[in-house]
């Protein structure tokens, strides 16, 4: 369960050729007790890296800019004067 999760007013498409279908995908950012991780089925492993580590890693160019947008939005620790729209809970 997230300390705090906010929706970083971002949406990513990407086009799934096998069905033909658009997928559109929307992006959040949390704050996590680093103590809650919790692996299912569907990830078999974590590991908590420093910001540029991580953008190096990363498959596809959105997810640095998704990270850029997280830093810029939330990289002070809230939303500051848009903490009443962007928090999610």
């Amino acid at each position: 369960m997230p300390v705090r999760l906010y929706n970083l007013s971002r949406v990513e498409s990407f086009y799934l050729h096998k069905n033909d279908t658009v997928t559109l995908v929307a992006m959040f950012a949390a704050f996590v007790d680093s103590a809650a991780v919790v692996l299912s089925e569907e990830h078999d492993d974590f590991t908590w890296l420093p910001v540029e580590e991580a953008k190096r890693k990363f498959s596809w160019p959105r997810e640095v800019r998704c990270t850029d947008d997280a830093l810029f939005l939330i990289g002070t620790g809230n939303a500051g004067a848009l903490e009443d729209v962007l928090r999610v809970c």
